[in-house]
């Protein structure tokens, strides 16, 4: 007997363990896993109808969506993944060209049986988004972009040199051991300093989340490689760029931000871009104007 209860005590356990997976919150999101491209990849899905593809930037994960999924899921099927390296997603040593992550996403929607969607990423997501766009464009719909830049396209090397130089080239074993333990410290430079208000920027609660994934093994490292191969990135994005986009696009710029760059760079790769300067926003576009930019976001996405 006690053989049998010890029995039914580890299948409960095992099976309490892997219910995170598919467990669905209060706001009928569900966490999800699946091996794409080589990559285990978390997402958060909700919704039902025709999909949309959300990707998230750096200093976040898929947890930023969460906001734009509730409205978006009213109508469609909404699929937030961490990218590569990102929250609850593998971290491989390798594979962080946004070419690569690209192709991870459509392994990803492939294997939920998607031949058609549409997206929208903000900063490295942007990146990420285009370079699914660029690769696949029979199978995008339409593509929004949010606030950072495209490597490789136009002048963009007055972007990647200009402002907070550093941080674009910080990687490596000592910039890793500096910021072991200090995440949340790194990250407080963005959230406050990208913002056009840090009061309004990321919410206490989000960074204290944010922090603790970022404090995951192999994390910071991941979150590094984003950056260090933006040379790559460049000399896909240059020859990806000769070739229009011809879906619609979307660009959100904030103010106090982007500004107008994105959207100049977005005319040079696509014939039908839509550009939108966020007023009084900085970078964090969803968490400091959520009233500007989710509206815009779902009737773009919808339409």
């Amino acid at each position: 007997m006690r053989r049998i209860l010890s029995m039914v005590a580890l299948c409960a356990t095992l099976i309490a363990t892997a219910m995170p997976s598919f467990a669905k919150d209060k706001s009928g999101i569900q966490s999800r896993f699946a091996d794409a491209n080589g990559v285990r990849i978390h997402y958060l899905i909700a919704g039902k109808g025709d999909p949309i593809i959300l990707l998230h930037g750096y200093a976040q994960n898929s947890h930023m969506w969460r906001p734009l999924i509730a409205e978006l899921a009213k109508t469609r099927t909404v699929i937030a993944p961490d990218l590569r390296g990102f929250g609850q997603s593998a971290k491989p040593e390798k594979g962080y060209d946004k070419k690569t992550m690209a192709q991870d996403i459509h392994a990803l929607a492939a294997s939920l049986g998607y031949k058609r969607i549409g997206m929208a990423g903000h900063d490295i997501g942007l990146m990420v988004a285009y370079a699914y766009a660029a690769q696949y464009p029979a199978e995008v719909d339409r593509i929004a972009l949010m606030d950072a830049f495209l490597p490789g396209v136009g002048d963009w090397t007055s972007v990647w040199l200009l402002r907070d130089l550093w941080h674009f080239h910080f990687y490596g074993e000592t910039p890793l051991k500096l910021v072991n333990g200090r995440e949340r410290t790194y990250f407080e430079h963005f959230w406050n300093d990208f913002a056009a208000d840090r009061k309004k920027s990321v919410s206490e609660s989000d960074r204290r989340f944010y922090a603790k994934s970022y404090a995951q093994p192999g994390a910071m490292r991941s979150g590094f490689e984003v950056f260090k191969a933006f040379e790559q990135d460049a000399k896909d994005f240059a020859v990806f760029a000769k070739t229009k986009l011809t879906m619609p696009m979307l660009i959100l710029s904030g103010e106090k931000a982007g500004g107008q760059f994105l959207i100049d760079q977005g005319r040079m790769v696509d014939d039908k871009v839509e550009g939108v300067i966020v007023k009084g926003s900085g970078h964090w576009l969803i968490d400091e104007a959520p009233d500007q930019v989710i509206p815009k976001l779902v009737s773009f996405l919808t339409r």
